[in-house]
């Protein structure tokens, strides 16, 4: 197996070329400690979620994990056998990276995360705290509060008085919303990024506003002891007013010539998508719904707000083309403004969903079929104790509810736990495909009767049987899916919230020389 070292890994990602560095570790193990640049790829959906991260066959691939799991020889091996063609091991691992002098990273999406610290550091930022924001409500100010994240997070959790406005939609939807160039703009997220970077987008489009971020969020606002609205439901209108589209045009380019991106024709990216050496992204960056109404054969999801604030959740491999489409060439360049400064190649495509371009879709993985049990004769046989049961849902789900005699596993570690077992082997998942991986790794390892649940949980639980809850199994340290550093904030540990913040405004401190380069805040083009 073909392997570089920490020295010529970091020369690699600050090469120009492009290179897909992939942490094949599970959720909570990549959020405790990664490299920068790493995108996560859990082996437990390597091969379901590879081609869409990394689509060309032939780009340079790095493989990490801690060192000592092997779970990246073995990813390599998977890659391999699907074809990509330039597979290497970081040697040693993480550890040698940290041995290196260089930095390891803890949370996730943290490229972005620290381009929002940095753009608010670059371009000065105007923020409010929450009492300064209670205080102008209380008083009756003239304002308008702006949720930029998804309408699913806004309608758990929200500032009072708040409307649900996606950041990417903030420059295509604000003037339907916000009549009078005197109200004032309170951006919020549920921390500081989506704040950060909603309330510059505005600046930056040119609204006459006086705009704010809501420094911290929703957890700024908890901390400052005020209470949160649940449920809400209010939102974005659904229509713009088309006579407002042609100076909305004129502003995103504008905004997004002035960072270096441009428009691309249908054309030239069908030639970018037959080129064998470069690797093309094709996102749409409009609405949940606008999408499932209708895109462009090839094109996945990636809503604009979300993509600039967890760019490696979509695009796996660095320099490669990014191209954004929407369907009135408005959220498109503002996008594509933002993922140029992040140090990205990114444009938007000229015409959007009208331009009649035809992309791939991305590639679906062989997976082993395998004999179904129903709920009544997995029960049956639980019973009479004849099978092993492994879930391989997350782990917090786990704990909530499962079938009583089942244990919770997960891909890397399923061949060990079920090495020992008599019987047929019942694999249990909502997801059957994640299943359907696992099992591979169990028929490779010898086990050839292996089962799934017929509708996984959801069928045990609609045939009325019952199940148990665990607090405590599997215990924290086996729960390699999930970071509890992330999502401790959300159940309302006010010390988690302090250290989630605290971790994102130490994030600019951590960037080296080389890697604080990268990014280009604030640059324009000469």
């Amino acid at each position: 197996m073909k392997t570089v070292t920490a020295g010529q890994l970091k020369d690699m990602l600050h090469g120009g070329g492009e290179i897909a560095l992939l942490d094949v570790r599970e959720a909570g193990q990549f959020g405790e400690s990664h490299l920068l640049f790493a995108t996560p790829l859990p082996y437990s959906r390597l091969e379901l979620d590879i081609t869409t991260l990394v689509p060309r066959r032939s780009v340079r691939i790095v493989l990490c994990d801690d060192g000592a799991s092997g779970v990246a020889a073995l990813a390599a091996g998977r890659l391999q056998a699907l074809g990509y063609e330039d597979t290497a091991l970081l040697e040693g691992g993480n550890p040698s990276w940290s041995a290196a002098g260089y930095g390891l990273y803890k949370g996730v999406n943290v490229p972005s995360k620290a381009f929002g610290e940095l753009v608010e550091h670059e371009y000065g930022t105007p923020r409010i705290t929450a009492q300064e924001l209670a205080r102008m409500k209380a008083a009756g100010e003239d304002l308008v509060i702006l949720d930029g994240r998804p309408y699913s997070e806004y309608n758990r959790m929200n500032i009072p008085g708040g409307i649900c406005c996606p950041n990417a939609e903030l420059p295509y939807r604000v003037s339907s919303m916000v009549g009078n160039p005197k109200t004032k703009i309170i951006v919020n997220c549920a921390g500081r990024t989506r704040s950060i970077l909603g309330a510059q987008t505005l600046i930056n489009f040119g609204v006459p506003n006086p705009v704010y971020a809501l420094e911290n969020g929703t957890q700024g606002w908890v901390l400052a002891d005020f209470e949160l609205e649940r449920g809400a439901s209010r939102k974005y209108p659904e229509k713009v007013d088309e006579a407002v589209l042609p100076a909305l045009r004129v502003a995103a380019n504008s905004l997004m010539e002035r960072h270096g991106a441009g428009t691309v024709t249908a054309k030239d990216v069908a030639a970018w998508l037959r080129d064998p050496g470069r690797s093309t992204y094709l996102l749409d960056v409009r609405t949940p719904e606008e999408f499932a109404a209708g895109s462009l054969p090839g094109a996945v999801h990636a809503p604009g707000g979300q993509l600039v604030q967890a760019t490696d959740q979509w695009v796996g491999v660095r320099n490669a083309r990014i191209v954004l489409i929407d369907g009135e060439d408005v959220r498109a360049p503002v996008v594509a403004s933002w993922l140029r400064q992040l140090g990205c190649d990114a444009y938007a495509l000229a015409g959007g969903i009208r331009s009649g371009l035809k992309g791939r879709p991305a590639a679906k993985p062989r997976l082993p079929v395998l004999p179904g049990v129903s709920a009544a004769d997995l029960k049956r046989a639980l019973d009479a104790r004849a099978c092993p049961v492994f879930d391989l849902g997350a782990s917090m789900a786990f704990r909530k509810a499962h079938i009583p005699g089942s244990r919770w596993s997960i891909r890397p570690r399923l061949a060990a736990a079920a090495r020992n077992t008599k019987g047929a082997v019942v694999l249990a998942a909502d997801d059957a495909d994640v299943a359907r991986l696992a099992a591979t790794d169990l028929i490779e390892a010898g086990m050839k009767d292996v089962k799934l649940l017929d509708g996984g949980i959801t069928a045990w639980n609609r045939a009325g049987y019952p199940t148990e809850s665990s607090s405590d199994t599997p215990p924290d340290a086996e729960c390699i899916d999930y970071l509890f550093f992330v999502h401790d904030r959300h159940a309302g540990k006010r010390a988690a919230m302090r250290q989630y913040l605290a971790w994102e405004t130490g994030l600019i401190a951590q960037l080296d020389e080389q890697d604080r380069n990268a990014f280009r805040v604030g640059a324009t083009r000469r």
